[in-house]
């Protein structure tokens, strides 16, 4: 059995900042930094090592990598690939989520974001934002640079890499760390998991900075996959509101949560696309 790890890029300025990147090159926050590392404890924690790493052109992607490796003291052989980046959000790119919930509507930006075949405006060739502008993507044929882009434009883009690459890793028994962004992992995901297109609506993107395993045979069937971290959702709320009870002064001598001892259900995913 062969274990492949999966990991969103830690907390980038512009996701603190609820802007949609895509493929603009931002870097990570502070907080984010510190997401990777506790990403690397966790799994050096459970036992976890690598032989080749994974990752794309973009640096909050590249500097995770690099992170969780230095964390890990870990020398792997690391490869970048366009194909890895994060969706590219055409005219929306560099927007806050307010601004274009302003513009263009809160339900039509959930389309958007959720939808496998919708894509945002597109990008005018002279624009500045045009990744055709960037020396690093000089290889990309005119048909390979986006001007926008669909969940399913960003399927075809990654599979031939997973195909090409990735599998005859996993078929000479590598341990392998992927790196890369909600959108292309969230792509591959729903192909792994042979999701329907009617129901990738309903598909949330990995969370931000915590692992997410797959096992494979040796023939790279996906077998089973889950989060290194149980229940990262819930646990993130009950730090959160411990810490805000403790703030308060409301959180009673047992260190209780309530009478009930129950919990909300996990919370919407509501970081900004990048």
């Amino acid at each position: 059995m062969i274990k492949l790890v999966l990991l969103r890029h830690g907390q980038s300025i512009w996701n603190q900042a609820r802007r949609f990147t895509g493929w603009a090159d931002v870097d990570l926050s502070p907080h984010g930094r510190e997401q990777v590392r506790r990403a690397a404890q966790l799994l050096q924690a459970v036992g976890f090592s690598f032989d080749v790493g994974f990752t794309s052109y973009l640096q909050r992607s590249v500097h995770t990598l690099e992170i969780v490796l230095e964390s890990m003291r870990l020398q792997v052989p690391i490869h970048a690939s366009w194909r890895l980046n994060e969706r590219h959000y055409g005219a929306l790119q560099g927007l806050s989520r307010q601004e274009i919930a302003t513009r263009y509507g809160q339900e039509q930006v959930v389309i958007w974001q959720q939808y496998f075949d919708i894509a945002p405006p597109a990008l005018d060739p002279t624009d500045e934002r045009f990744p055709g502008h960037d020396p690093r993507y000089a290889e990309l044929t005119h048909a390979e640079l986006p001007r926008t882009e669909t969940l399913k434009a960003v399927r075809a883009r990654v599979l031939p890499y997973w195909h090409e690459t990735i599998i005859p890793q996993i078929k000479a028994g590598k341990q392998i760390l992927i790196v890369a962004h909600g959108n292309s992992l969230r792509a591959l995901t729903t192909y792994l998991d042979g999701i329907a297109e009617n129901d990738i609506p309903g598909v949330k993107r990995p969370l931000t900075g915590e692992p997410f395993v797959y096992e494979f045979d040796e023939q790279a069937n996906p077998l089973r996959h889950y989060y290194v971290r149980r229940a990262p959702k819930l646990q993130r709320w009950v730090k959160t509101k411990l810490r805000n009870l403790g703030r308060s002064g409301s959180l009673g001598k047992s260190g209780s949560l309530g009478k009930s001892g129950q919990l909300p259900p996990a919370t919407k995913d509501r970081s900004c696309a990048g």
